[in-house]
């Protein structure tokens, strides 16, 4: 095997709106909760503890490509990873998420944040090696994506101190203190596009920014606030000739403008259809967008409206098949194998 097999995977091809052998499928949250030989390997041993070990990242990161056959691998980390390692104090409490225990509030404290450079994270150069050379000899050669938490979802979680339903206070920020929202949006926008980068230099073929809380924004404001910061994460990978794919939830308003920030795949979460998605994203490649509770519906339920994703999607450029978000932890593997072995099964004309 090679990297050219890599290349010229189904995965990759789709994202360049290329002819595809058939559908390529991967899921977010493949490598994680609903897996119980993830929960094996995870016994005890902390988040941000496994996301800094080489080894468990490739273990974990290669399980569901093993058990599932999927198109793609997502490389193993947390979008609050590269904040931990530039020193933030900050913790991933079960049941709760990211928890900081010192949120950004001024110009100080954005001042106060490092920028984060690839000697902060040679765990990330030495997992995203590890798992190329492995990857290359898994059926036919699978390409691994790099990602990283896209900058307003991290500020929210800076600013609010962990998880919010309202991110009033971000919002509070954004609207009521321009300075201060605009030197931390360009800090997260840096260690993002290094957290990137430094995947990339390592092998990872493609990337994906995860924008999770951007659908609470108004088109408006997020032009206005937050698309020129993403624009310069997914910019800073631009000359490294791989795919960047653009992802938030409940952003069917903010399509184009995600879009425009300089994606080539633009994700789409389950709420809307990819038949009104796709005129909106423009000649771009899609990526999504079965409702992910539908793995437990009846299987003959689930593959009618995984064959209606499919369909829809052969309007864009490109289609990679996928969830609208995440796996469900309780999800049942053998259903996501099903599912999996459906969609690439599934005829192309």
């Amino acid at each position: 095997m090679s990297d050219q097999a890599v290349r010229n995977s189904a995965f990759l091809k789709a994202a360049r709106g290329e002819a595809v052998p058939h559908t390529p499928v991967w899921f977010m949250r493949q490598a994680g909760r609903s897996l119980p030989e993830y929960l094996k390997v995870r016994e005890g041993v902390a988040m941000l503890d496994a996301c800094a070990t080489p080894e468990l990242i490739v273990e974990i990161t290669l399980q569901p490509v093993r058990r599932y056959g999927v198109d793609a691998a997502i490389f193993f980390s947390d979008i609050v990873l590269p904040l931990k390692a530039i020193g933030v104090d900050l913790d991933i409490v079960p049941g709760v998420g990211p928890v900081v225990a010192d949120p950004v509030r001024t110009l100080a404290d954005v001042a106060a944040i490092p920028d984060l450079t690839p000697e902060h994270i040679p765990y990330i150069t030495d997992a995203v090696r590890g798992l190329v050379t492995e990857l290359v000899g898994i059926n036919g050669g699978t390409p691994l994506i790099g990602f990283a938490g896209a900058p307003f979802t991290v500020a929210s979680y800076l600013v609010e101190g962990g998880p919010s339903k309202e991110h009033a206070r971000t919002k509070a920020l954004m609207f009521g203190a321009p300075d201060v929202w605009d030197a931390l949006m360009r800090k997260i926008a840096g260690i993002s596009a290094t957290f990137l980068r430094t995947q990339v230099a390592a092998g990872a073929s493609a990337v994906q920014l995860f924008d999770s809380w951007a659908g609470a924004l108004t088109p408006g404001d997020y032009a206005r606030y937050v698309q020129p910061h993403s624009a310069e994460v997914l910019a800073a990978v631009g000359d490294l000739g791989v795919p960047r794919i653009h992802f938030g939830v409940g952003t069917s308003n903010l399509l184009d403008l995600m879009g425009d920030a300089g994606a080539d795949v633009v994700g789409v979460d389950w709420r809307t259809p990819l038949d009104r998605a796709i005129p909106v994203v423009g000649d771009r490649s899609v990526q999504g967008n079965l409702d992910p509770t539908l793995v437990f519906a009846p299987t003959e339920v689930m593959t009618a409206r995984a064959a209606e994703v499919i369909t829809a999607g052969r309007a864009a450029r490109g289609h990679i098949f996928n969830l609208g978000h995440g796996v469900i932890p309780s999800t049942d593997p053998d259903q996501l194998a099903r599912l999996t072995e459906f969609v690439q099964s599934y005829p192309l004309d």
